[in-house]
């Protein structure tokens, strides 16, 4: 199981780390380490269902061992060395019996496992990182492992410090720490700094919720910028699901940050890295980013975007146009200052998220379009060759009235093919002559962009349009 070659794979560096001896067993580690900080209390840090920890020891057994934990302890010391492996004491195991749910994994086949790979499978489950949609992510990297192991301590402290807090939650907490202990604003010596996993209330009680996968992977780019990474992703429950082994191409998400820097530098325009990234969210949750055979910056598509592509261009485009609120409102009668002041901020606070999702939308599409500074000063120059002639034809004669000239700039904007966009273009500088070197520019750059790529410079086309009628 991978969850105990993670677990040996740690062991491995803990044991280089303190210049202990190569037989420092995982079960050595289990007792000393791990058990009295996840399972030596009455909020545990890790669930591993059907476990002993999982179970009520007897009344007996309880004060023969002196506490509850040692009573659980004890029993899992004695399943690992006397029962047949199964996912309540080997984590990531299959079930005990073919009636159990997860009976998939039980096989004819004879394997031999050691005590030792059963009490590392609970030293790599506790180095999952959990992820939205219920899924884990094992990394086979020394420097993730240990960063990971460092947050433990930090779990048990914010648990402690936290009342009403869900306990139970490694695998999310390790999510939200390795974020946070790969962000430009982490302190090692105050490592619990400016970190807020931001519980919410469920049942009753606060419980952290699930990192969305898009931030981890921002996390590792800024770890690893140049390194294309492998993870592993599964999930463990009821039905233990595997989705296997995928290459993070951590570099193309890297670049992506360093285009919205580039882009966005002007005083009014700039917000700093770390709100682009806490706005960020994807189209694809990461069981379907896994299924594009590789998360580099395809799988990144951000959310909501193909509300504002062309009709039929991809599935769920909408042709919606992006249209930017109005942040300066005005004073209301009988209306009091905090009433106003109050009403003012969320407006602007709105206003500020619609800019930076804007900068989100058209910074993957850059990227996707490979950054070429081309294809973007085409695309503004044809939005403003639009605006142009709208107003041309607005305040002109033979234009007012005219259907046919009304509709020629939406036509264009909404082309949903290479042909169609081409004859828009073309009916268009029939009437509007000022705009025919552009066209004639943009015809001649997207007649050579994939097909895959054209809705997305149209979609750009759009975004310029939508943004040069907002200022």
């Amino acid at each position: 199981m991978y969850t105990s070659y993670i677990g040996n794979k740690f062991l491995k560096i803990y044991r280089e780390k303190n210049n202990l001896p190569d037989d420092y067993t995982a079960r050595q580690f289990f007792d000393k380490e791990l058990f009295p900080l996840f399972f030596d209390n009455e909020e545990h840090l890790m669930h591993v269902g059907n476990s002993p920890f999982f179970q009520k020891p007897t009344k007996k057994a309880v004060e023969e061992h002196g506490s509850k934990a040692n009573a659980q302890l004890f029993n899992l010391h004695s399943k690992v060395t006397e029962s047949v492996p199964s996912g309540a004491i080997f984590v990531g195991y299959g079930a005990e019996n073919r009636e159990a749910t997860s009976s998939g994994q039980i096989t004819s086949m004879s394997f031999d496992f050691g005590d030792n790979e059963i009490y590392a499978s609970w030293i790599g489950q506790a180095l999952a990182i959990g992820v939205s949609g219920g899924l884990s992510i094992q990394i086979d990297e020394n420097e993730i492992l240990w960063t990971l192991h460092e947050g433990w301590k930090n779990y048990r402290k914010y648990l402690s410090q936290t009342p009403n807090l869900k306990d139970k939650q490694i695998e999310t907490w390790n999510g939200h720490w390795l974020r946070h202990a790969f962000s430009e604003y982490f302190h090692a010596n105050n490592p619990l700094a400016e970190f807020d996993p931001k519980p919410e209330k469920v049942l009753g009680k606060l419980a952290i919720p699930t990192v969305d996968w898009i931030k981890v992977i921002f996390a590792l780019s800024r770890q690893y910028p140049n390194q294309t990474i492998t993870a592993y992703v599964y999930s463990l429950s009821q039905t233990n699901t595997t989705l296997g082994f995928i290459n993070l191409q951590l570099p193309k998400v890297r670049n992506l940050i360093r285009l919205k820097g580039e882009l966005y530098t002007l005083p009014k325009e700039r917000q700093n890295h770390k709100n682009f990234e806490q706005m960020y969210s994807t189209f694809y949750n990461l069981k379907n980013a896994f299924k594009l055979g590789v998360i580099g910056l395809k799988a990144l598509e951000p959310k909501n975007l193909r509300a504002f592509m062309p009709l039929t261009t991809a599935k769920y485009a909408q042709g919606k146009d992006y249209i930017f609120s109005d942040p300066n409102i005005k004073e209301k009668k009988h209306e009091t200052v905090e009433d106003f002041e109050v009403r003012r901020q969320k407006a602007m606070d709105k206003y500020k998220g619609e800019v930076i999702n804007f900068q989100i939308f058209k910074t993957w599409i850059r990227a996707m379009l490979n950054n070429k500074k081309q294809l973007n000063t085409l695309a503004i120059d044809v939005a403003q060759a639009l605006i142009d002639f709208e107003e041309k034809s607005k305040n002109s004669e033979t234009g007012r009235g005219k259907s046919t000239q009304s509709r020629l700039s939406e036509d264009v904007k909404s082309s949903t093919t290479l042909k169609l966009f081409i004859e828009n273009l073309t009916a268009l500088m029939k009437i509007h002559n000022e705009g025919a070197i552009t066209f004639k520019k943009v015809k001649d750059a997207v007649i050579v962009l994939p097909s895959d790529l054209f809705p997305l410079f149209i979609t750009l086309i759009r975004f310029e349009y939508q943004y040069k009628k907002s200022i």
